[in-house]
């Protein structure tokens, strides 16, 4: 009991004394983190910017690479686009082009690619699809002919305009074709593909792609195919091929074998245009990127220049009044 009330007693007479040291102990144990807090954020800080910088220049090297190689497919498709254009000429001159022709099946053939990082022809010809779907529906109802109205098919090329078409007109969506450019185009493909839509009992078909105007110009063109039937009405009514006779026994057949190779020539046309208008397409996004990259690293080359020379500044500062203070 003695001993207890001494302790006690001594503890009372220490305690202010043994307060103070242990707060000073933790003061300096407090200002010692914070200086180890702060060289650690300038670091991160550094390390952050230094590793942006990184993959902003991997960036830059994956997009000037693309570039490269879409200038290359570019040089090769524009001459097979331009051969491609003297089959579907003569059938311009023949034929004429027929926008306005009405039936009572219509097959729409949005010709997209299926890859992106090729600007924006994808989303043009998706517009100008339901652009041209619209116009077709409120020219049937503007006719007021009492028929039913003409039902709407949509052949899908290309997973990109899937993609996007899907998302209001799936509904009219009647197949999709994909992966046509893995491999070099041929007319035998494009042959293959009018065959199945030749299977759809089309009335007019109108085919939406690209056309290849320069590396910087891609216009959208809409080309207008009719079924055999619908030409036969055509050249009965009148038209481009009252300049041409066409008679005998063979006639139907004849206008039929012109129908289904106007369709796959057409075809073939459009799926060469598009894809060189999306290897241009691709050079010029390509291009852009690049040229924002370089931006980008410079901007974080500057940045990390910086916050480099503030960090250095602030060690020099802090040991210049450590050694002031220690001096006085």
């Amino acid at each position: 009991m003695s001993l207890r009330r001494a302790g006690l007693a001594l503890l009372r007479q220490q305690g202010a004394p043994l307060v103070e040291s242990l707060s000073a102990t933790t003061q300096q144990a407090q200002g010692a983190v914070r200086e180890a807090v702060e060289g650690c954020s300038r670091g991160v800080s550094t390390l952050a910017v230094k590793q942006r910088m990184k993959s902003v220049g991997n960036i830059q090297k994956i997009t000037k690479a693309m570039k490269m190689v879409a200038a290359s497919k570019m040089r090769s498709a524009t001459a097979a686009t331009e051969n491609s254009r003297g089959i579907v000429q003569p059938f311009l001159r023949m034929l004429g082009d027929m926008p306005d022709t009405q039936g009572a099946k219509a097959v729409f053939v949005p010709v997209t690619s299926d890859k992106g990082l090729c600007g924006g022809i994808n989303s043009t010809v998706c517009k100008y699809t339901r652009a041209t779907v619209k116009a077709v529906r409120d020219g049937a109802a503007a006719a007021d002919s009492g028929e039913a109205a003409p039902e709407m098919m949509l052949v899908v090329m290309g997973e990109k305009g899937r993609a996007q078409l899907q998302r209001d007109m799936r509904d009219n969506i009647y197949g999709t074709v994909a992966d046509t450019n893995k491999v070099k185009i041929t007319f035998p493909e494009a042959s293959a593909i009018a065959e199945e839509l030749l299977k759809t009992e089309y009335d007019t078909a109108r085919i939406l792609y690209n056309r290849f105007v320069s590396a910087i110009n891609q216009k959208p063109t809409i080309a207008t195919v009719l079924s055999p039937d619908a030409l036969e009405r055509a050249a009965a009514e009148g038209g481009a091929m009252d300049s041409y006779e066409l008679e005998g026994p063979d006639r139907p057949e004849m206008l039929m074998d012109l129908a289904e190779f106007q369709l796959a020539a057409t075809l073939y046309n459009s799926m060469m245009e598009n894809n060189c208008s999306e290897q241009s397409s691709r050079m010029s996004a390509m291009e852009n990127s690049t040229k924002n990259a370089g931006e980008m690293l410079g901007k974080l080359t500057l940045t990390y220049n910086r916050t480099r020379q503030a960090s250095i500044t602030t060690e020099l500062i802090e040991i210049i009044s450590g050694a002031t203070a220690l001096a006085g």
